[in-house]
């Protein structure tokens, strides 16, 4: 009877937990979907309409904002597709760390060079560390086996 109750919970967890693993790399891919998108307006944004109105550096930092946004649009897609298969461990990790990363790094950017705001130029780190969090943690998990076969 006791071990009747231990094999329920358990099984039930690992069901929750397979659902939630699910829901996340619907998330990740529904996120880097809109970054890949606002990653190529934004090269459309800096290449056409702010060429003329912002300085040399400052479309500089736009474009340095958009080039890593864009790239790690496509690797949060990976992540959620690798997310979404049997056998691969939790990514959640990697995946929340480029998300963050991206909106701080890439935000940061774009307002400091949108409105010449050069303090926020002291917060951009923080996104580029949480960028390479998350290529510590994919080689981490990569390391481990736990991306599947």
């Amino acid at each position: 009877m006791a071990g009747e109750f231990a094999f329920k919970p358990s099984s039930h967890r690992a069901a929750l937990l397979e659902r939630l693993e699910a829901q996340m790399a619907r998330w990740w891919l529904l996120i880097g979907s809109v970054a890949g998108f606002l990653g190529v307006a934004g090269g459309a944004f800096g290449a056409h309409a702010l060429k003329a109105r912002i300085s040399e550096q400052m479309l500089a930092n736009f474009d340095t904002g958009t080039r890593y946004l864009l790239a790690h649009a496509v690797a949060l897609l990976v992540v959620g597709v690798l997310s979404g298969r049997e056998g691969v461990g939790d990514l959640t990790i990697v995946g929340g760390a480029f998300t963050v990363g991206m909106v701080i790094f890439t935000g940061s950017l774009w307002v400091m060079a949108l409105t010449g705001t050069r303090w926020l130029g002291a917060i951009t780190p923080i996104g580029g560390t949480a960028l390479l969090v998350g290529w510590v943690a994919l080689g981490l998990a990569a390391a481990r086996g736990q991306l599947g076969s």
